[in-house]
């Protein structure tokens, strides 16, 4: 184990994390009935879940880049129609929180039932989620939400170029990324929050209705940057994890049907705003989800971007 995830096993953090989740319990009226368990532990996060009784409740604390979203579901909760739970405690400062059990995740269902047609409405709740959360761009930025809107990508792009050795020299240089920005601007699609990871570890059962968690890597961006790892990144490799044996253009469908009663757009502007923010929408993953001890990662959505359409 590295000294990045070391850190959420020292006994001085766990003591403190248990300590501050029985005082949270306490105010909830709750109180913990078992051993706290810590299943989920990476670098930038850790997870604990944590017996009440006839439920469970689960404890997580981000590093320091992502101490904003305890903060950041409370907001996007309330504009989600029941789609993103919010936390039932957290602390703003260091970013604590207790949520409620989300039920079985989507990556645990698919096998099982052998199709992804749950995306459909999930992907339809992105979007209603989406443009809920349009006129929250300046409280999601003082949040500390990182701030991936199109005219900050080119040079943020340029920067990661810069930083990154081994990079593929086909890649385009930042003017070509202007373009893209330029393009999609042009459809006048108000930027929004954007979760930026959403796979099917992420979204949960719930009691029957689809729940949209982990908002840990989210930003503000154009709202169609989430397409590319949902779609080309998931759902393209279908039920057996075979690239291009699902066909995308029933979920990008259930994902623009929102934005084609928001925006008085023609269907093929809006698919074609879809297809140049999927492309870009690498450009912002690589960006947002850089980290200096995983260059491998960044590579491979700098190559992902290279190998979209044209």
């Amino acid at each position: 184990m590295d000294a990045l995830e070391q850190r959420w096993r020292d006994p001085a953090f766990l003591a403190a994390a248990h300590t501050w989740i029985d005082a949270r319990l306490r105010e909830l009226g709750r109180s913990r009935t078992g051993e706290v368990s810590q299943p989920h532990v990476t670098g930038w996060s850790t997870a604990m879940r944590v017996p009440t009784g006839d439920d469970v409740v689960w404890f997580k604390a981000n590093d320091e880049a992502m101490v904003h979203e305890a903060a950041v579901l409370d907001l996007v909760a309330s504009r989600s129609h029941g789609r993103v739970p919010a936390p039932l405690a957290h602390d703003p400062a260091s970013g604590w929180m207790l949520l409620a059990d989300a039920g079985t995740r989507l990556r645990d269902v698919i096998p099982e039932e052998r199709s992804l047609v749950r995306w459909h409405d999930v992907l339809e709740a992105c979007a209603r989620i989406q443009i809920a959360c349009e006129g929250d761009v300046d409280a999601l930025l003082d949040l500390g939400l990182p701030d991936r809107r199109l005219p900050t990508l080119p040079g943020a792009y340029a920067d990661l170029l810069a930083a990154v050795d081994d990079t593929d020299p086909r890649l385009p240089g930042p003017d070509a990324i202007e373009d893209l920005c330029d393009r999609l601007a042009a459809f006048g699609i108000r930027e929004t929050v954007q979760h930026d990871d959403l796979h099917d570890g992420q979204v949960f059962l719930g009691t029957g209705t689809h729940l949209l968690l982990d908002w840990g890597d989210a930003c503000v961006s154009h709202p169609f940057f989430t397409l590319a790892v949902t779609l080309e990144g998931v759902i393209a490799w279908g039920v057996d994890d075979e690239e291009d044996s699902e066909d995308l253009g029933p979920h990008l469908d259930a994902y623009l049907r929102p934005y084609e009663a928001a925006y008085d757009l023609a269907p093929a502007d809006l698919r074609e705003a879809a297809r140049i923010g999927t492309r870009l929408g690498w450009v912002c993953r690589a960006v947002n989800g850089a980290l200096p001890q995983d260059p491998g990662s960044t590579r491979t959505r700098l190559r992902m971007f290279l190998d979209g359409k044209p």
